[in-house]
């Protein structure tokens, strides 16, 4: 085992965001996710990611106060979307040791990891591999990772956190995508090696048509378009809300833009999924007051500048050539192509290993496949999948609340930032883990710091209030009581709610 440069820097930070405070640890987390080509860790074939290592520092932050711990542990109560996902990861860890050994033989998969029989990377009959572990680890990961990012959303201080680290995340995204692009051309590729040293199959030089295949900070373009899709969904969604329009519009549009270029199959087949997903928002957002203009104008704007574009480009027969060209390459013809063949093989066999296995499932991380749901229903079968539909579910659904608030708004981002997510992963995602980002993104649209509330403080014996000071540092200070003099305490909910909604 071996600690990389990269490590260490990210144990610094760890250090540092422990200093700061677990608001600043959180955000110094989330964006430490786009490192999807790094290794913080070398253990043999396996690679820790450097935000799989700072995890540890997230929990320690935020779980040392004993008011946020409770948090976390009430999210795994009955019903919960924490339960469900527990659920997922239980019996997904049960199934990736005993189901391979159990029937062993009795079908034929398309291994994940390392099998006992010699890599030709085509199907081998059904036995343990090495991912078995390693999914299950990831699978545990993605469970802690809900739980604190819900953990840290519960207070106000925490919430606004993640939001600006979920901004800091697709700046970074459109940042690293230009400096993939630059490097490319500039024949300093070397520059980015320091992130790019995990045990995986890298493609950062392919191209397509002559035009560079956008990686960024991941290992192929099919990686980077499929993330890049969260971002497009969260900062989108912002800025039809009119939140942190400073950034959020930019982002979203160099995100579309980097999906569309980045020449992968996956984000031009999921991108007009994610824009109508986009635009079903902007239709219930539009209206006539200041917080919905972005939405309105999007609403009448949008279907016209598709029209535009698209008189312009039948007009101009070459350009019109160029793009029939490009989406030939990259859809109609990949249908025909080797690589499609392969990963169709690769769904083949794993809707065989669902029924092979009566519909439990042949392991997790045992079998790999081209698309989430088969994914699922091969590795966990319909008790996976049903426990991951009910965590969905409960992750997602509309917090109860005033709608178009600042809080209402972040979540209905994250929402979107996770169906986008899933457009992608429907496509072409070969494993039952999604990612730590969409988990940021489910813990974050799952809480509710405006709902949070404060049980009675314990009085000590000498008549202080010995707990309420931790309770004070978990939901941050109790709002001001109204004297007997200055009106009710209800006329100053009213009036603050008003001025919220001014804001």
């Amino acid at each position: 085992m071996s600690v990389e440069p990269i490590g260490l820097f990210t144990l610094a930070l760890g250090l540092f965001g422990l200093a700061l405070g677990y608001a600043s640890t959180a955000t110094i987390f989330v964006v430490l996710t786009i490192f999807g080509s790094a290794a913080a860790v070398i253990a043999g074939s396996a690679s820790i990611p450097p935000a799989h290592l700072f995890l540890l520092f997230l929990a320690v932050a935020t779980l040392a106060n004993r008011g946020r711990s409770q948090i976390a542990v009430k999210m795994l109560g009955f019903g919960k979307a924490g339960f469900w996902l527990a659920c997922l990861v239980v019996y997904g860890a049960v199934t990736a040791y005993f189901l391979p050994r159990l029937l062993a033989g009795q079908s034929w998969i398309i291994p994940l990891g390392i099998s006992e029989y010699p890599s030709t990377r085509g199907a081998v009959p059904l036995g343990p591999v090495s991912s078995n572990f390693t999914q299950t680890i990831y699978l545990i990961a993605d469970l802690f990772c809900f739980l604190l990012i819900a953990t840290v959303g519960s207070t106000r201080a925490g919430f606004n956190a993640l939001v600006n680290g979920l901004i800091a995340y697709a700046a970074f995204n459109v940042l690293f995508a230009l400096l993939d692009l630059a490097t490319n051309a500039t024949g300093t590729q070397e520059l980015l090696q320091f992130m790019r040293n995990a045990q995986y199959t890298f493609h950062e030089n392919d191209s397509v048509n002559g035009m560079k295949r956008i990686v960024g900070s991941f290992p192929e373009a099919s990686a980077f378009a499929g993330t890049t899709l969260g971002a497009l969904g969260f900062t989108g969604t912002l800025w039809l809300c009119a939140r942190k329009n400073t950034w959020t519009g930019a982002l979203a549009f160099a995100s579309l833009v980097l999906i569309v270029l980045s020449t992968s199959s996956t984000g031009l087949v999921a991108t007009p999924v994610c824009l109508v997903i986009l635009y079903w928002t902007a239709l219930f957002r539009c209206g006539v007051t200041r917080g919905s203009r972005h939405a309105t104008a999007f609403v009448l704007v949008a279907p016209a500048i598709v029209v535009v574009i698209t008189l312009f480009v039948i007009l101009h027969k070459d350009l019109y050539q160029d793009i029939r060209d490009y989406v030939d390459v990259l859809v109609f013809n990949k249908a025909t192509s080797n690589s499609a063949a392969e990963r169709g093989s690769w769904n083949t066999y794993g809707l065989q290993n669902f029924w092979d296995s009566s519909g439990l499932g042949v392991g997790l991380g045992t079998a790999r496949t081209s698309s989430f749901p088969i994914a699922v229903l091969s590795n966990v079968g319909v008790p996976g999948a049903l426990f991951f539909l009910l965590f969905t579910l409960s992750a997602l659904v509309r917090v109860p609340g005033p709608a178009r608030t600042f809080e209402s708004d972040v979540r209905l981002a994250s929402r979107n930032g996770c169906l986008c997510l899933l457009v992608g992963a429907c496509v072409a995602g070969p494993t039952v883990d999604l990612g730590l980002h969409f988990f940021i993104l489910a813990g974050l649209a799952s809480c509710n710091p405006a709902q949070a509330r404060l049980p009675a403080p314990l009085l000590s014996l000498r008549g202080g209030s010995g707990k309420e000071a931790d309770l004070e540092n978990a939901f941050g200070p109790r709002p001001p009581t109204a004297s007997p003099r200055s009106g009710s305490s209800s006329d100053h909910a009213l009036a603050a709610t008003a001025n919220r909604t001014k804001h």
